[in-house]
């Protein structure tokens, strides 16, 4: 099927980034409250919840998701395992901003993970806009002092949230070229996220073990993270990945990873409303540097 950018398509895309800037935000007021693994254990588990009534089927024996449970839990790590664990972890030593401007270089990883492991096709356009792209990040990463690039030490969050990027642009490609015989599971996007949450619970559930037996993990109960726990997982997680996935299927991976970027714009307002976090000048720099290498990238 034909990939193409529609307004309906521009509209599911535009909804996932507007609520990651707010996970992100919320996450970096929740890390005094709770470990990063724990967090996105209790995340899922709510998430999980609310699903329930409205895909229960897809837990019952015989079901497809039981067939294709490989493919699901392969996604499973990308996603709701991988990618949303080392994004808390991430936001415990990062600001949300400097987080989701590093995470805008997940664009260019679709492309080198789609060239590299589905054989799809880079033009030198393309090659322009990654390094435009990676120009951005670098800003970020150099916190606006180039010099510092000469012996650049990473801040641990940094490091985390590229891994996290490298994880959702793979997550992003195998829910774009998933298993055939998951076609008909996939139709019901309740199920199909409520499968991959199955699995996801496994893979948080172990990280999260390890976490309380190598780590100072703790959980300080309050109202206060109650609400978050239930924004986190209505918001970014249910509504935001239903979205992602409607919009993958139309637009596809590489045109779908331009959205990312506007993650950042969303974060730099909530940030300064709610955490007092002034964005810097080498903020908006590296956004444009990010957002051009895209927008030239994309370019048929």
């Amino acid at each position: 099927m034909d990939k193409r950018l529609t307004p309906a398509a521009a509209g599911l895309l535009t909804i996932p980034p507007m609520l990651w800037a707010g996970n992100a935000v919320v996450g970096r007021m929740l890390a005094p409250m709770v470990s990063p693994m724990t967090l996105n254990l209790l995340r899922w588990s709510l998430a999980a919840l609310i699903l329930l009534p409205l895909a229960a089927q897809v837990l019952r024996p015989g079901s497809d998701l039981w067939k294709q449970w490989r493919w699901f839990a392969w996604t499973s790590l990308f996603s709701i395992g991988g990618y949303n664990a080392l994004l808390y972890l991430a936001l415990n030593t990062s600001t949300p901003i400097n987080v989701t401007l590093v995470g805008a270089s997940t664009p260019v990883w679709m492309l080198l993970i789609g060239r590299i492991f589905f054989a799809t096709t880079i033009s030198p356009r393309q090659i322009g806009g990654a390094l435009l792209s990676i120009a951005g990040v670098a800003l970020v990463l150099s916190r606006g002092n180039w010099e510092t690039l000469r012996a650049l030490r990473l801040v641990v969050g940094d490091i985390y949230i590229l891994l996290a990027s490298m994880a959702w642009a793979y997550y992003s490609w195998l829910i774009a070229k998933p298993h055939p015989e998951t076609a008909a599971l996939r139709s019901n996007w309740a199920a199909a996220l409520l499968g991959q949450i199955c699995f996801g619970l496994l893979w948080s559930s172990a990280f999260s073990a390890a976490e309380w037996v190598w780590t100072p993990a703790h959980i300080d109960w309050s109202p206060t993270l109650a609400l978050a726990l239930a924004f986190i997982a209505i918001g970014p997680a249910v509504i935001a990945y239903a979205t992602w996935g409607a919009g993958v299927a139309r637009a596809g991976p590489a045109v779908a990873g331009f959205f990312i970027n506007l993650t950042p714009l969303f974060t730099a307002l909530l940030s300064s409303a709610f955490l007092g976090e002034v964005p810097h000048l080498y903020h908006g720099i590296a956004f444009v540097l990010i957002v051009a290498g895209i927008a030239l990238s994309s370019r048929r």
